[in-house]
């Protein structure tokens, strides 16, 4: 049997790092050796999340515990706050060069250091690590995630709304500057911090909008669009949270372009997608639920023709642990250690 490859999770308290753990745990070809956690350090995971009690893991440690140049570690996974993410690896690849990383965090993946600076409020501290990673959307940067040390796993927002339009916008299929995205998310997109406005008596039985015209994941959006496109591209885009544990589901609003109708776009998705493990198309005119896609690593995206000529509306949902975030990042650690990309993540959804 092939040797294992040793995983460290720092940040393995919240909700992303439990999924990776839950996703680890069945993954034939890796063994999760640490486990960071600064608030809980001392404790057991099964005392963090008792779902994880019957498995032999690690007890938590603080990220100061960790002896970096002598762990042994293949790779390891970044669940951290950002800004807090950018001091840290700059600290582990400084102890350990060779170690490959897959960062949760919003801190790598804008490529412009005024860019992060304008959307999350201070100067960049990790700029050469900045210049080297490498955007983790498996479907569009496959070959160059495949050599990174650094790999951006995206936000969940994005990845939703960027899997169904990028390829339109690389097909010239679509106006550019006539996108609307209308996304909702589930409440664990939140984080586990215990916060008012989070509390059950204020969120069930209603929804709402907000980061209205100001949401950080607007500058992924730009960046990603603006690539495709061979342009400038700034989208509207609002996000609202939804009374549910998990689940990204946006409704897309778009006009072809050059005479490009509905069928022709869904036409473009579906050839594009056709081979993917992790993205699925439905057949014209249909369009996915949230809960089709729970638990599992996969993106369902549904393609209709709006009634006013010459507009379409994509609806995509994918769950915002998984494909938006943990499965998506075990993905990219499959690619980077030259593993089966679906391995450990092939599970399907869970209904009900």
């Amino acid at each position: 049997m092939s040797t294992k490859k040793k995983i460290g999770i720092l940040g393995a308290s919240g909700y992303t790092g439990a999924e990776l753990v839950r996703l680890l745990l069945r993954h034939p070809r890796v063994e999760i050796a640490v486990l960071t956690a600064d608030r809980r350090a001392g404790q057991m995971m099964g005392d963090v999340f008792p779902q994880f009690a019957p498995y032999d893991l690690p007890r938590l440690v603080t990220i100061d515990e960790v002896d970096w140049a002598n762990a042994g570690l293949d790779l390891v996974f970044c669940a951290l706050p950002h800004a807090t993410t950018q001091k840290v690896l700059k600290d582990v690849f400084a102890k350990a060069p060779d170690i490959k990383i897959v960062d949760l965090s919003a801190d790598f993946r804008l490529e412009d250091p005024a860019a992060y600076a304008k959307w999350y409020g201070h100067d960049h501290h990790a700029l050469e690590l900045q210049k080297e990673a490498v955007y983790g959307l498996v479907e569009i940067y496959r070959r160059d995630i495949k050599k990174a040390r650094l790999v951006a796993n995206p936000g969940c927002y994005t990845t939703c709304a960027q899997l169904p339009l990028i390829p339109l916008l690389k097909a010239k299929a679509i106006e550019p500057d006539e996108i609307v995205i209308d996304a909702k998310s589930g409440m664990t997109g939140a984080g586990r911090s215990a916060k008012e406005e989070m509390l059950f008596s204020e969120v069930s039985e209603g929804f709402n909008a907000y980061g209205v015209g100001q949401h950080r994941h607007m500058a992924e959006l730009d960046q990603e669009f603006s690539k495709a496109a061979g342009k400038e591209v700034v989208v509207s885009f609002t996000p609202h949270l939804l009374p549910m544990n998990r689940g990204i589901f946006s409704t897309i609003y778009v006009r072809g372009r050059r005479g490009k109708i509905a069928q022709d776009l869904h036409e473009i998705l579906v050839n594009q997608f056709e081979k993917e493990p992790f993205v699925h198309v439905l057949p014209f005119g249909k369009t996915p639920h949230s809960r089709h896609v729970r638990g599992s690593n996969m993106t369902f995206i549904g393609v209709a023709a709006d009634r006013i000529a010459g507009r379409a509306i994509i609806v995509s949902t994918l769950d915002n642990l998984t494909k938006g975030a943990s499965g998506q990042a075990v993905q990219n650690m499959n690619l980077v250690l030259g593993l089966p990309e679906t391995m450990g993540i092939d599970q399907p959804p869970m209904f009900p």
